[in-house]
């Protein structure tokens, strides 16, 4: 009887790994703050290791790309085990080696199909405003993100769901991105904040009972100058931990912004606007939060207002072109207790307006040294100034 025997495994199929699919970019920031408020004049000066981000992507084909996003926020956090020997039996302990956060903020497929169609699923970032689209410490002037837009949307808003994008018109001109999305929770809105604290990050899932929808349209004049507006609206009542409001909490924003440059000169802005549905319903709910939550459970305003203009000129372009040097002057105003509902106090200490100045130095165009003062002044009143001095470094790859 002929023995069956193996034949040798086929290695004609077998694939070589291929590094060049992958991609790897990043940015990070380090700043120090020194304060003078009048509102806390124990306030102290700080470092803060603020964030390295880095994108991992990977490229299945030319139209099929993976993109990640993981941050690492105030130098990341550590937490560990060791055995004191020296105590009386001998003792473990738990020490918090780093206060900071790891976050998974993007993982999606993007999908592209035609120019004027681009599909993403997954984690995703929703692009309101313009700090979303200028995050990097090489795109924004101070040493902090927009103040305005930090201090009543979510500073990185992603979200689950779908994005539709693409360019439009005979030359490209117009770009649009539409979203389904998950939506706010509730209990993290507050006096200060609005809804940013809404954004879901506590749980280890996201409460999807309540979907939402954005979109935003910009017109390009050319690459550097562009024009736009976005919107968002979704019901935060339904994704709230617990069944504890009975009625519709909508949020509604809507934005204008624009972003010009002209050689050395650059002027961006932004006007937004936003509505919070049921907002005495939404504050009296909140007050009766556990604290183990960890949310403000303060009252929320019915309405916010927020704008801000920028301005920017290289003053080294008189002399070279080699370097960059940016001074720039900024004027934010917010409030976010523009309008209150029923018996909430419209607490005049969270109506802002800041002005800001200050310089970058870019020693090479992925590195920028940064320094700014501002003055903020809550309540309009000569009481409660809080002035700021920073400087720190960005950087991208």
């Amino acid at each position: 009887m002929a023995m069956a025997t193996n034949s040798p495994q086929d290695t004609s199929k077998t694939e070589k790994f291929d590094w060049s699919n992958f991609t790897l970019k990043g940015y990070g920031v380090v700043n120090y703050y020194n304060y003078d408020w009048d509102t806390d004049s124990t306030k102290r000066n700080e470092f803060d290791a603020e964030r390295l981000n880095l994108y991992l992507g990977y490229h299945f084909s030319e139209n099929i790309i993976f993109k990640s996003e993981i941050e690492f926020e105030h130098g990341g956090t550590g937490v560990t085990k060791e055995f004191d020997k020296f105590e009386e039996f001998g003792e473990f302990e738990t020490e918090v080696e780093a206060g900071g956060e790891i976050k998974l903020e993007q993982a999606h497929i993007l999908f592209k199909i035609r120019p004027w169609l681009n599909v993403r699923v997954g984690r995703l970032k929703m692009y309101l405003g313009l700090h979303s689209k200028m995050d990097e410490p090489v795109e924004y002037a101070t040493t902090y993100r927009q103040e305005m837009e930090n201090e009543l949307l979510p500073l990185g808003w992603y979200e689950n769901g779908v994005e539709l994008s693409g360019r439009l018109g005979q030359n490209r001109n117009w770009e649009y991105k539409l979203y389904v999305v998950s939506g706010l929770d509730g209990t993290g809105f507050s006096s200060r904040n609005w809804i940013k604290r809404g954004h879901q990050t506590r749980f280890e899932t996201v409460f999807a009972d309540a979907i939402a929808f954005a979109g935003r349209f910009d017109y390009y004049f050319d690459d550097k100058n562009s024009i736009g507006v976005a919107s968002y609206i979704g019901n935060s009542s339904p994704n709230r931990p617990k069944k504890d409001l009975s009625v519709d909490a909508y949020v509604s924003i809507s934005d204008i912004h624009f972003d010009f440059q002209k050689e050395a000169f650059k002027l961006r802005g932004m006007f937004l606007y936003g509505i919070l549905q049921n907002a005495e319903r939404v504050s009296e709910a909140n007050r009766n939060l556990s604290n183990n939550l960890n949310v403000k459970r303060t009252p929320v305003g019915s309405a916010a207002l927020g704008l801000y203009v920028e301005g920017a000129y290289n003053i080294l372009s008189l002399w070279q072109k080699e370097r960059v040097l940016d001074v720039f002057a900024r004027y934010d105003y917010y409030d976010s207790m523009f309008k209150v509902e029923g018996e909430i106090f419209d607490n005049p200490r969270w109506e802002r307006s800041t002005i800001t100045g200050g310089i970058n130095y870019f020693p090479h165009e992925q590195i920028v040294l940064k320094a700014h003062y501002s003055l903020r002044t809550l309540g309009l009143t000569e009481e409660n100034k809080e002035r700021t001095f920073s400087m720190g470094i960005g950087f991208e790859f």
